[in-house]
């Protein structure tokens, strides 16, 4: 049965106003009367307030202690009436506030880069280490993790202990100097990480010591917070107030008094785990997770690119230089060594913003190696620059990486990457097949020279040149759907036979045939796309297109060449279906108008806005449920589709009126009733 009358609960703590001051509250069926007591530093009169009311006090409740040794004298001088720092409690409250971010925002602590103020987070620095290693301190012996690294050896405690005695030795004011010193240092050291970290984790009053104004868009993990506090962090536009500690009732509260009230009403004796539980649970003991601005989300990836050709090279310097006024064979030299240089930022993107409110940040990682020396290679060299790259986009917080252009072709299109990098791997292929027939649904309509009906099916021929391929393959699923006729184009004859019995099982409205090689069949494509691997190979004859095709390039390096697209002013030939990005984003020029990116780089950018940190797209086999499910999730984060592009740039009103008008003419030009293909003839500059 609880005492009658309420038990008493001197709590001291320098957060406290000086003087006593009461206040009566419940919890678990228990009166208390709270004293607080506010006494600074001063360790004499903390002693003596102990002294005093040792024989009136059910448990006393001290924080601010810096020393283990002081906790021990006090509990002498309070005369067998419990003394408690709330270590115990505290260390479970953090452990619990950690795991709760993850539970409650799935990969929030992913890779975060993380800044450590003060001494007194170590259980949640343990746990933070199983989400992240992007760790910095402003304590050195934590930055160099040196308790666990003297426990991992047996004999290294009784040796660190011996080395450390004499310096016990020295006068109190020498070794306050040596820690102010490395502490100064350690500070110095963890603010400048402080500026882009996006987690925090100190008291109120180490935040306020540490000095950073700088606060926006960080998740801030802390205990103890009083009301005024949230309000100064809210002021700051943090994102996220994680308070450790819980509050029970009014008035804000320590785990060294919540601990206190818990060991007074079990009437002092020692606290057992069970004990801990069965108090936490019964007390309904939950951090406090406060977004202070609203719900926001944000978010950070990378994107590995690379050079598709020799031209790139005249792009930045100093290889600019050399590329512009070097002779053909020491350009070759430059594209072979540039190849084994290791990755590095290309381009921090900012401003990505979701009208859902979420936002992310991310890097474009450059390696160096052009399709034609990453083909000389074997998969390994590939390999190794891209798990470099990875660790690059962990060091810098990145909680998913995309693949760009060739390197997702290379080997087993990612699947080897997304196995061995320190985080998830995409290759975007699910949103570069989804943009690309995007781009070309779109373009058709815009054209007016094929009939598209209300569902948007396309009454024509449509074929797909490396049908086998991740992107061709899907493509063929997604235009069977949409089209009459479609004609699946592959060497790997088995591989396009299974392909085709595949697409048939699932009732498509198509009519679908294959074939080894397109140009036969030209003559009758209303859309083409071409998705091949083919690195610079003829995929097909132009000359034979239909007029008024639309053709979406979706192969990087891209399977026709300006001079061949040239050839045909009468075909609409569209660099796949480039995506905007939503928000005021800026990155370094891409080759694509500002704003606007690959789809397989928009994929990664998805992920991130939805919180996706997972390996997406990986290997040769493009689920179909994923291509639609990134489609729908681009919808949401205020993905669209760009303007089409060409090899020379956005297409105008004027290009696509130009380009149906060339077609028309041709079209009237072949016999009565025919589409087929132009002579080589009759082509115009």
């Amino acid at each position: 049965m609880p005492p009658s009358r309420p038990l008493v609960v001197v709590d001291l703590s320098p957060a406290n106003p000086a003087g006593a001051h009461e206040e009566r509250v419940e919890l678990l069926h228990h009166r208390f009367r709270l004293v607080r007591i506010g006494l600074g530093s001063d360790r004499k009169a903390l002693r003596a307030e102990v002294s005093r009311r040792a024989t009136r006090a059910d448990a006393f409740s001290v924080t601010g202690l810096d020393d283990p040794r002081e906790l021990e004298r006090l509990r002498e001088l309070a005369s067998g009436t419990t003394v408690t720092d709330g270590r115990c409690l505290d260390e479970v409250l953090q452990e619990l506030a950690v795991r709760r971010i993850q539970g409650d925002q799935p990969g929030h602590l992913d890779n975060a880069r993380t800044v450590v103020v003060g001494t007194g987070h170590r259980r949640a620095v343990r746990i933070l280490r199983e989400f992240t290693d992007n760790l910095e301190f402003t304590d050195i012996g934590q930055r160099l993790d040196l308790s666990a690294r003297v426990a991992s050896v047996p004999v290294a405690g009784p040796v660190a202990r011996a080395t450390v005695a004499p310096l016990r030795l020295l006068p109190q004011a020498v070794r306050s100097a040596a820690a102010a010193s490395g502490a100064a240092a350690g500070t110095a050291l963890a603010r400048r990480y402080a500026v882009d970290c996006d987690v925090l984790v100190a008291t109120y009053d180490e935040l306020a010591a540490f000095g950073l104004d700088d606060l926006a868009g960080k998740t801030v993990i802390t205990s103890s917070l009083a009301d005024e506090e949230i309000a100064n962090l809210a002021a700051l536009d943090v994102d996220l107030v994680v308070d450790s500690t819980p509050r029970p009732f009014r008035g804000t509260s320590t785990p060294a008094l919540l601990e206190a009230m818990m060991l007074a009403s079990v009437g002092g004796g020692p606290l057992t785990d069970d004990d801990l539980l069965d108090f936490i649970v019964s007390a309904q003991l939950e951090p406090r997770l406060l977004r202070p601005n609203g719900p926001r989300r944000r978010s950070r990836f990378a994107f590995v690119i690379h050079p598709l050709s020799q031209e790139y090279f005249t792009k930045i310097e100093p290889l600019g230089t050399v590329a512009r006024h070097a002779p053909q064979p020491v350009l070759d030299l430059v594209e072979k060594a540039v190849a084994y240089a290791p990755p590095f930022v290309y381009s921090h993107v900012t401003g990505v913003r979701s009208p859902t409110g979420a936002e992310a940040e991310g890097w474009l990682i450059t390696v160096g190696g052009t399709p034609k020396e990453l083909m000389a290679h074997s998969p390994e060299f590939t390999y190794a620059r891209l798990l470099s790259a990875a660790e690059t986009a962990r060091r810098l917080g990145a909680q998913v990486m995309g693949l760009g252009a060739f390197t997702k072709v290379v080997g087993d299109a990612g699947a080897t990457v997304a196995r061995r990098a320190p985080l998830p791997i995409t290759t975007g292929n699910s949103y570069s097949a989804s943009g690309a027939l995007w781009a070309a649904h779109q373009a058709s309509e815009r054209l007016g020279l094929v009939e598209v009906d209300a569902d948007g099916r396309m009454h024509g021929s449509a074929m797909v040149v490396g049908a086998t391929g991740s992107i061709g393959s899907v493509c063929a699923r997604l235009l069977a759907l949409a089209a009459d006729e479609l004609w699946l184009v592959s060497p790997e004859t088995a591989k396009l036979l299974e392909l085709k019995r595949d697409i048939e099982k699932d009732g498509p409205r198509a009519t679908v045939h294959v074939a080894a090689t397109p140009d036969p069949h030209l003559g009758d494509m209303d859309v083409i796309v071409t998705a091949t691997s083919g690195a610079g190979k003829r995929v097909l004859d132009i000359m034979a297109v239909k007029p008024g095709c639309v053709i979406t390039d979706v192969a990087r390096p891209l399977d026709l060449s300006p001079a061949e697209v040239a050839k045909r002013p009468d075909v609409l030939v569209i660099e796949s279906g480039e995506i905007e990005l939503p928000g005021e984003v800026r990155m370094k020029n891409i080759g694509l108008p500002p704003g606007v990116a690959y789809a397989c780089l928009a994929e990664t950018v998805v992920l991130a806005l939805e919180g996706r940190y997972e390996s997406f797209t990986v290997g040769r086999n493009i689920e179909w449920e994923k291509v639609k499910e990134i489609y729908r999730l681009g919808l949401k984060h205020g993905m669209r589709l760009a303007a089409m592009s060409g090899v020379n740039g956005v297409f105008s009103d004027a290009d696509l009126a130009r380009v149906r008008e060339l077609a028309l003419e041709r079209r009237a030009a072949s016999s009565p009733g025919s589409a087929g293909p132009v002579s080589r003839s009759d082509t115009r500059s």
